[in-house]
């Protein structure tokens, strides 16, 4: 049997067609869906590019604090991903009832700390860097409730006031106080973190206790 040219051309052509269409069809099936990287975990990670409803006032980027001194170059946030996860879940909570978390401090790298022992030596005041604290892994917060005009809710004591006052189990304080202390420890505590007896203010995620001390930093603007 004899194919001439112009049949020859259209098998070609089919031939062409039928091996095409699966190689365009794969690569659709392939690209037709954006790829979402996941994210580890103990990633550290910027609180303001998950959440915007946070009120900062990064006390350690100031000289307003008990060191007298400014210790970090800029005022940002950075924590492990699922304490990212944990705080903003907490926050939509606290939303709910027309408060939100006003953040005074989070992830502090090992660098730091040990600027913040050359300041101040005392274990009583600032965790020895050689042992690192919850801090320093990305899992600690320090922080107080304001409401929607920006107005902080009284908690007895200023934030890193060191006296006997400050703790949650002082209760020679106002009712209202007391009332204040109490629902920022339940819903913390409800959204996986452990208060701390001594400050009222510090909360550590109770599955980052384990996590690597690390010296992480970040870039200031």
């Amino acid at each position: 049997m004899t194919i001439n040219t112009s049949s020859k051309f259209r098998f070609l052509l089919f031939f062409s067609i039928i091996l095409f269409v699966p190689t365009v069809k794969a690569q659709n099936e392939a690209y037709s869906e954006p790829q979402s990287q996941e994210i580890a975990d103990t990633t550290f990670v910027n609180l303001k590019d998950y959440s915007k409803d946070f009120v900062y006032d990064m006390k350690y980027a100031t000289e307003d604090n008990f060191l007298k001194a400014k210790v970090y170059d800029c005022a940002e946030c950075l924590l492990r991903y699922k304490t990212v996860q944990a705080l903003v879940a907490a926050n939509k909570e606290f939303m709910k009832n027309g408060c939100k978390i006003k953040i005074y401090d989070c992830y502090r790298p090992l660098s730091i700390q040990k600027k913040m022992w050359e300041i101040v030596s005392n274990p009583e005041y600032v965790a020895d860097p050689k042992k690192g604290s919850i801090h320093n892994r990305g899992g600690a917060v320090d922080i107080s409730l304001v409401y929607a005009d920006g107005i902080e809710l009284e908690m007895g004591t200023k934030f890193d006031f060191f006296g006997i006052q400050a703790s949650h189990n002082y209760k020679k304080l106002p009712v209202p106080v007391i009332a204040n202390r109490k629902y920022l420890k339940s819903i913390m505590i409800k959204n996986g973190f452990n208060s701390f007896d001594s400050e009222w203010w510090h909360y550590n995620l109770k599955t980052g206790l384990k996590d690597k001390v690390s010296n992480q930093t970040w870039k200031c603007d």
